[in-house]
């Protein structure tokens, strides 16, 4: 048998399966789409599931993958064992409703024996035990009766809920006796190591009905699915997924970068090394697909990874920020067939690093936090950490609580998960209970009527339309007429006025019928249906009349304006960072424009200044702004920006500004790039981990802007004593001045710190030889309070000092001791009660720990308990 690289196997999979007439589809992206079911990918026919159910129609009624998967229902497993493993890739042949079972069972055959050459005396086959069809289709291809094992329905039949079902047929790899367990009758279903699964072939044949019975199905498919890193192993003649060739290549990266040895045992170092080396691949390829490191859904598992990696990677002895440098190692060996992670190589270890340095500046202090509680429990005898501590590690310090579980593991404790995740819950109550429902959303869920044809929108082509009123509704009940001063929902047979969608705000305008006049505040669309919230003006009007329909004609060319300048600055973003970047949200009105985007860090200075040029270079080019609409497929080939997780119909509207910036949209634009006049970003800034917001204003905004600007330069200029152009440098200079006097300020009241410190020092009370320093220094910040206990400490007298001070209402408190007793006390642990007088709480290092407390009147109580402590 010969020895197969990964990389060569994939490919003579997809070979293989191209020359029997399969058609070979990309490996889709870990992001589901339109399926809310999945978290993320986790097998190869989940992108599939449309063309099995019959939603959409595939390219072909044959079709064959290698899908990139990733699962995570056994991380804790990963690096404990040398078998389990969060990323891999599942080879599959497919059938929508072409050929069955015999087909592909002999072309299952016909590769495993032909192709990849194993011996047929390795090969054993797993049918259901009822399935006599697929057991005769094996002994037709060769496979002796006594390797044809008949299994029950939880090992060899597939069906999840109602719907398409059916048997299945695994083919097993026989690894020889001195894997297996001795007994005369071991076989496929043992639960020894000697049989390795490595192909499984559904047959999809039953359609499940809610009583139960499977109705045969007119045009059954096939799901087979091969496990890459698998059969690499069996090729490879290795026991461990990390000895396969591409594998071990990232691991010998971990090993050189640690200076550590893999032995392939249990040792924890051959954990670590594990771990990091399966984390390493999972984060680069959902980086790739455009993942994020967040706190919640897909990219928490992200982040998790990273940080898991981080400190396994800490454990080895790897010093700083590391996993950038190995991630090229998983780009070097799978960029080939994935050629996007060449693509955004950069982009991929510029995510990581980042996530690494938040990891890094809040691990140092995490771990001394846990490390305190973890010493707490003992002292206490106990070894559940509670669950709020859990929460507080998570919420202030962003440890997973996976890894804070890790970390109490290794010192023989747990985590009250259950109490972690209550204190969660309340947090997301509390910040429930903080929103407000504004009067829009509160207005769409309003009553409607059920039985009217769908509004004709006209607003595209014109601003001013003649319609009828086809419904009114008053309070939500349907009424007949309206009088002046009645507010109410209108609803027309047709209508000008964009009703709030896409991130575009609705038109306003009014609705007039002779001298009647009604104001139209808010258009909000639903089921094909415009309601117009108005108010009447004047005059009277009634269900059936004529009207005519007018929008605010400055407010919709305003508003058009900002959602052009948007489409403009996505595309842009694309090409000053990197087409990682996706639209995550937009509002757009006649006043200014917000664009939230995928992105994993601030933008700095040049990159907004590359991105606000590159918007008024397109500006004043005058694109043409042209809108078609087009069947999806054809409007996918023109290569338009869409909303992932849209749902589209269809057919979509297109909208191209010189071809430079191609979307779907619905939304009304300026017919030229030229009419927006110019452009102008306010701000940058972060809404959520991975998501930034840039807001902007375009037109008159962009001057109006100017102008506040200059009348603020000419009254702050007014101000200093200067001209406007020397401002910069008055500013400098009265800075220099600041400096200068706020050192002054400093070496006064280190002066008095000290003068205090020798007094605090002489009024000390000792107590078994050791001077217990106390006194409350009003006004003193928390690096005064430093200041003053390192003036104590520098008198080379062995003391323990508790120093606070009170500032609008709050405790600030430090807690000091003198290098030569640390033996004896620890200033982190002491802080811990003395802070609970003033209903605080701190921690800190053995020579000096910090806190805050809520209760100023708890001083003396604090200052008695530092002393109990110290007696």
């Amino acid at each position: 048998m010969e020895k197969l690289g990964l990389n060569e196997i994939r490919k003579m999979f997809r070979d293989f399966y191209v020359s029997k007439g399969h058609y070979p589809g990309k490996s889709a992206s870990l992001i589901p789409k339109n399926d809310k079911s999945l978290l993320i990918i986790n097998s190869g026919m989940a992108p599939l599931k449309p063309y099995f159910l019959g939603v959409e129609t595939p390219p072909k009624k044959r079709m064959t993958t290698c899908q990139k998967c990733i699962r995570t229902d056994d991380i804790d497993n990963v690096g404990i064992t040398a078998r389990h493993g969060t990323f891999f890739e599942m080879m599959g042949n497919f059938s929508f409703g072409d050929y069955f079972k015999e087909e592909s069972l002999n072309w299952g055959w016909e590769f495993l024996t032909k192709e990849l050459k194993i011996p047929e005396d390795k090969l054993w086959a797993t049918v259901y035990q009822d399935d006599d069809e697929a057991v005769e289709i094996w002994k037709k291809i060769g496979m002796p009766a006594e390797r044809i094992v008949r299994l029950g329905k939880d090992d060899n039949f597939w069906e999840i809920g109602l719907g398409p079902c059916g048997p299945c047929s695994e083919i097993y790899y026989d690894r020889g006796p001195e894997f297996g367990c001795g007994k005369p009758d071991c076989k496929p279903g043992c639960d020894c190591d000697r049989y390795m699964e490595v192909w499984n072939h559904v047959f999809s044949q039953f359609d499940k009905q809610e009583d139960g019975t499977y109705k045969p199905m007119e045009h059954p498919n096939i799901d087979t699915g091969m496990g890459l890193e698998r059969i690499a192993c069996v090729m490879q003649g290795t026991d461990s997924i990390f000895d396969v060739d591409t594998i071990r290549h990232i691991l010998n990266g971990v090993v050189e970068m640690s200076g550590v040895p893999y032995e392939a045992g249990n040792r924890q170092n051959d954990i670590s090394i594990r771990i990091v080396t399966d984390h390493l691949r999972s984060m680069v390829f959902m980086i790739a697909d455009g993942i994020l490191p967040s706190n919640e859904s897909r990219g928490y598992v992200l982040r998790r990874m990273i940080r898991r990696a981080s400190r396994h990677g800490r454990l080895l002895g790897i010093e700083g920020k590391f996993l950038a440098k190995l991630a090229d190692r998983v780009i070097e060996i799978s960029g080939d067939a994935y050629p996007e992670l060449v693509q955004q190589q950069d982009y991929i270890k510029r995510v990581i690093t980042t996530e690494e340095s938040k990891f890094e500046e809040t691990l140092g202090q995490g771990t001394e936090i846990i490390n305190g509680y973890i010493e707490d429990l003992k002292a206490a005898g106990k070894t559940v950490m509670d669950g709020e501590e859990a929460f507080k590690l998570y919420d202030t310090y962003g440890f997973p609580i996976e890894l804070t579980q890790e970390i109490l593991a290794d010192a023989g404790m747990t985590a009250d998960v259950e109490g972690f995740h209550k204190n969660m819950e309340e947090q997301k109550e509390r910040a429930r209970a903080g929103q407000k429902d504004t009067s829009g959303e509160a207005w769409k869920e309003k009553a409607m009527p059920k039985d009217l044809p769908d509004t004709e929108f006209t607003g595209y082509d014109e601003l001013q339309s003649e319609a009828e009123i086809a419904a009114v509704y008053v309070d939500g009940e349907p009424a007949e007429k309206l009088s002046e001063g009645d507010r109410a929902d209108v609803y027309l047979d047709r209508t000008p006025f964009y009703a709030e969608s896409g991130g575009q705000e609705y038109d306003t305008g009014k609705i007039s019928c002779g001298d009647s006049v009604m104001k139209v505040l808010n258009v909000q669309k639903k089921n094909g249906l415009f309601r117009h919230e108005v108010e009447v003006q004047q005059g009277e009007f009634k269900k059936g009349q004529r009207v005519y329909a007018s929008v605010d004609a400055a407010r919709r060319h305003a508003g058009a304006r900002n959602h052009s300048a948007t489409h403009l600055l996505q595309k842009a973003l694309q090409e000053v960072l990197g087409d990682h970047v996706k639209q995550a949200g937009s509002k757009n009105n006649a006043d200014e424009l917000r664009f939230d985007f995928t992105h994993f860090e601030p933008m700095t200075a040049e990159e907004l200044q590359k991105t606000e040029d590159l918007v008024n270079e397109k500006i004043l080019e005058f694109l043409p702004v042209e809108t078609e609409v087009l069947p999806i497929e054809e409007a996918k080939k023109k290569h338009a920006m869409m909303l992932f997780d849209s749902k589209y119909g269809d057919k979509v509207r297109v909208v191209s500004m010189g071809g430079w910036s191609v979307e779907f949209c619905a939304g009304t634009h300026v017919p030229n790039t030229g009419m927006i006049g110019a452009f102008h970003i306010v701000s940058e800034s972060g809404v959520a981990s991975g998501v930034r917001r840039i807001e902007a204003v375009t037109g008159m905004g962009v001057l109006k802007r100017a102008e506040h600007f200059e009348k603020l330069t000419r009254e702050t200029s007014e101000i200093l004593k200067t001209k406007p152009e020397g401002l910069v440098k008055r500013a400098g200079e009265f800075m220099s001045e600041l400096k200068d006097a706020e050192h002054e300020l400093d070496a006064v009241k280190k002066a008095q710190m000290g003068s205090g410190a020798e007094d605090l020092l002489k009024n000390a009370k000792e107590i078994n030889g050791v001077k217990l320093v106390t006194g409350k220094l009003d006004g003193a910040s928390i690096d005064d309070l430093r200041t003053a206990a390192d003036q104590i400490k520098a008198a080379g007298v062995p003391s323990v000092m508790v120093l606070a001070s009170v500032n609008d209402g709050k405790v600030t408190m430090v807690v000091g001791v003198t290098d030569d007793l640390t033996g004896r006390f620890n200033a982190g642990k002491l802080i811990k009660p003395i802070a609970k007088e003033v209903k605080g709480g701190g921690g800190g290092k053995a020579d000096l720990a910090q806190a805050g407390g809520k209760d100023p009147s708890g001083l003396e109580n604090a200052f008695k308990t530092a002393e109990a402590l110290i007696s």
